[in-house]
């Protein structure tokens, strides 16, 4: 039955219009790379205003966003998950396959184009850090945007928020808050796998391992308590 929601999961989610917003972005961000190198950029420059200022920071947790909140979030506001949970089905089971769904295309669409854009600034073992890193904090991301899409009516809005405000300033200015961001854990575990001199991370190992596995546990409770919640009509009770 897992694998049956799955499915359905992903093809609803990639029949979607909202799901070609995916395409242009990987797309970028290689581009951005191989106009970078041909004017003999140096690698930490690309680094940090590419792969970091833009994949790390915008293109990963945007993608999550736009797949977090679709996988569940379009079924609630068009009323088709009433199919879903008129079956005697744990709402666990359902949460884990959209979560399940929504990582791995999440992971896909942004580690693979990492990957490509960092080995060509500073070769192989960069790029697989990065798209590691880049999977791992999708997984994370994905948990977060899927509670929030059946916490509120305003998934994308509330979570374009947290993504500019929380994600974009507060934990590049103030560095208490980096203990609880996601991006700041993608870049110690892009550090850590790499081994590379490029960037630097600024949370421990520990830390980021252990705050990683906390938000996403935290994401996927919330959200199969709150779908528990919702009455045959896919409304609360």
């Amino acid at each position: 039955m897992n694998m049956t929601i799955a499915w359905i999961t992903a093809r609803g989610l990639l029949g979607r219009r909202r799901s070609w917003l995916l395409l242009p972005m990987p797309l970028i961000l290689i581009g951005i790379t191989a106009i970078g190198l041909a004017f003999d950029a140096p690698a930490i420059d690309l680094t940090d205003g590419v792969l970091i200022g833009l994949g790390v920071a915008v293109i990963l947790p945007l993608v999550s966003l736009i797949v977090g909140t679709g996988v569940l979030g379009s079924e609630i506001d068009d009323g088709t998950v009433v199919h879903i949970l008129t079956k005697p089905i744990p709402r666990s089971r359902i949460i884990l396959a959209k979560l399940a769904v929504a990582a791995t295309v999440s992971a896909v669409t942004t580690a693979v184009p990492m990957f490509v854009a960092a080995a060509m600034v500073g070769g192989v073992k960069l790029g697989l850090g990065f798209a590691l890193a880049c999977a791992a904090g999708a997984v994370v991301y994905s948990a977060l945007f899927l509670a929030l899409s059946v916490l509120t009516r305003r998934p994308v809005l509330l979570g374009l928020l947290y993504v500019v405000i929380w994600e974009g300033l507060l934990s590049n200015v103030v560095m208490g808050t980096r203990t609880v961001s996601v991006q700041h854990y993608v870049l110690e575990f892009a550090s850590e796998l790499s081994g590379s001199t490029l960037f630097t991370a600024t949370v421990s190992l520990g830390v980021a391992a252990a705050m990683a596995v906390v938000l996403t546990v935290a994401g996927t409770w919330l959200a199969t308590q709150r779908l528990r919640s919702f009455s045959v009509a896919g409304e609360t009770s």
